[in-house]
């Protein structure tokens, strides 16, 4: 059974840090493509950063490059998703998802993953 179980959320100040965790199980992490997605109140659900299996690509929402990184520990079977710099506009509820499907390049994509977890609340404010 594939389970997706994020952590870390919070609030946090605006130029705040956090991590998000997001730890899997019923599969093997690391043949799986891996994205982090969010949703604010009243909008869609956009991707905010995806990486293939094997660590073969990675995507990066405009709004996030050079701000959010994401990484996987395979031993862990958890990928992470470090989080500089917040600003207000990254309040959302951010989930993550997975992919078994192999690709050369990051689908950052919603309807591109079949597992999602319940998502983890980020909050930026003052």
């Amino acid at each position: 059974q594939v389970q997706l179980v994020e952590s870390g959320g919070g609030l946090v100040h605006p130029g705040g840090s956090l991590r998000l965790a997001c730890v899997v199980s019923g599969f093997t992490l690391n043949d799986y493509s891996i994205g982090w997605f969010r949703q604010a109140p009243g909008k869609e659900r956009e991707g905010v950063s995806c990486i293939t299996r094997s660590d073969r690509s990675t995507y990066y929402a405009d709004s996030v490059k050079g701000r959010f990184t994401i990484s996987r520990d395979n031993a862990k079977n958890t990928v992470y998703l470090q989080m500089n710099n917040l600003k207000p506009e990254d309040t959302a509820v951010y989930y993550c998802a997975a992919d078994p499907r192999s690709r050369l390049i990051a689908m950052c994509i919603t309807r591109a993953y079949d597992f999602w977890g319940q998502g983890t609340q980020v909050t930026v404010s003052s």
